[in-house]
């Protein structure tokens, strides 16, 4: 299996404490990035994430953003600071015995900042549950990448296969292109009135022959083909593996093209470079 570095998964998390959604995005980058987006009462699951995302991932620029909306509604139980109410009420009590005369009103030393407490929301059970969506965003997001890294495998060996057509078709052009340059040669000799003996001849079509021969380019583009290939069968994080291939066909391409005194060899060294550059595009976005 091959993987996209380019992805995207979406996971929404419901609970009574509210709602959550995690947003996984990447594109392609040489090394793996991991940039983060959370709450601030989040923000100590930052290394959590991070890891378990290096752990699943080899490359890519990743964003992971979370947005969490608590629920209203979920009201907590309100209790009362005892300690803290009872100083109060000693301390109101001794101003009243020295002289005030308003009386004391419960209320108000329930205001009393800290008196009256809203009971925390269980941080460590709603983390949990973050987490527990998390891991399925990310399982997603990898499922995302394997679906478009499969539609690259299918792209990039359909293109081997056009570039093994036209090194088989140039296989079987070369005798009637070195037949053709025979007579080409020939007939040069005879408008210039130049008389040859058939040895000397046969030393020029040797030579002729030996600057027009792309055999060994023929031979190393099947190699090539049958590299990547197997490449593309151990799947994994291969973009690299792949990029340096790349670099190799365009290799023999050029020479291909270099040797070439033909029309139609010309046009095919320039289809396998088109071909090539089809398969690059689509590698720059593997993993």
């Amino acid at each position: 299996m091959i993987y996209s570095m380019t992805a995207y998964a979406r996971e929404e998390i419901k609970a009574e404490w509210g709602s959550a959604v995690f947003e996984l995005r990447s594109v392609n980058q040489r090394y793996l990035e991991t940039f983060f987006r959370l709450p601030e009462q989040f923000r100590s699951m930052e290394t959590v994430l991070r890891d378990r995302l290096r752990n699943a991932l080899n490359r890519g620029k990743v964003e992971c953003s979370l947005r969490f909306n608590a629920n209203p509604g979920a009201t907590s139980e309100l209790r009362v600071n005892e300690s803290l109410a009872q100083a109060v009420l000693r301390s109101a009590e001794w101003v009243q015995s020295n002289g005030a005369k308003a009386s004391i009103n419960p209320l108000d030393i329930l205001k009393w900042p800290g008196v009256l407490e809203a009971a925390e929301a269980d941080m460590d059970a709603i983390q949990a549950e973050l987490l527990a969506g998390f891991e399925r965003a990310l399982a997603a997001f990898i499922d995302a990448r394997a679906s478009e890294g499969s539609n690259m495998r299918k792209l990039i060996e359909d293109r081997l296969e056009l570039i093994s057509e036209e090194a088989s078709t140039v296989r079987g052009r070369m005798p009637e292109v070195i037949e053709w340059q025979r007579e080409r040669l020939r007939n040069k000799f005879d408008e210039a009135k130049i008389e040859l003996d058939s040895e000397r001849l046969t030393q020029e079509m040797v030579l002729l022959a030996q600057k027009m021969d792309v055999a060994e380019e023929l031979d190393r583009l099947d190699s090539h083909i049958k590299e990547t290939r197997s490449i593309l069968r151990k799947g994994g994080a291969c973009g690299r593996r792949l990029d340096f291939m790349m670099q190799e066909f365009n290799r023999e391409a050029n020479t291909l093209g270099s040797k070439s005194i033909n029309a139609e060899i010309t046009n095919s060294a320039v289809e396998v470079k088109v071909l090539i550059e089809q398969m690059r595009e689509q590698i720059q976005n593997i993993e």
